[in-house]
């Protein structure tokens, strides 16, 4: 078992930025690839961006690359998420997940999810 708990949602203007942290506990931390998934309202969950274990390799959705940043650090047991140049349609509950097998892209790949933390961005 995996406990994840994401912190580092709020409001930000559009062009803002926001720094979104997903700490975990449980099993070992380094041993699961991770991702970040958002949620808005009305619409279906989708893939955000992902990580390997080591944190050598990333991959990003087309909507938030060059602006998004995926990381982590094995010793803190923490993934981060660092997002820039905001905008109204990044509003979403954002989630942390860490992967099990299967394309990275989908959500059923993983097997350990945190409750989510809210990130709006006014216009």
């Amino acid at each position: 078992q995996v406990q994840l708990v994401e912190s580092g949602g709020g409001l930000v203007q559009a062009g803002g930025s926001l720094r979104l942290s997903c700490a975990a506990s449980g099993r070992t931390f380094s041993d699961y690839p991770m991702g970040w998934f958002r949620q808005a309202s009305g619409k279906e969950r989708e893939f955000v961006a992902h990580i390997t274990r080591t944190g050598q390799a990333s991959f990003y959705a087309d909507s938030v690359k060059g602006r998004f940043t995926i990381s982590r650090d094995n010793a803190k047991n923490t993934m981060y998420l660092q997002m820039n140049n905001l905008k109204p349609d990044d509003t979403a509950v954002y989630y942390c997940a860490a992967h099990r097998s299967g394309n990275y892209y989908y959500s059923s790949s993983y097997d350990y999810w945190g409750q989510g933390t809210q990130v709006t961005v006014s216009s």
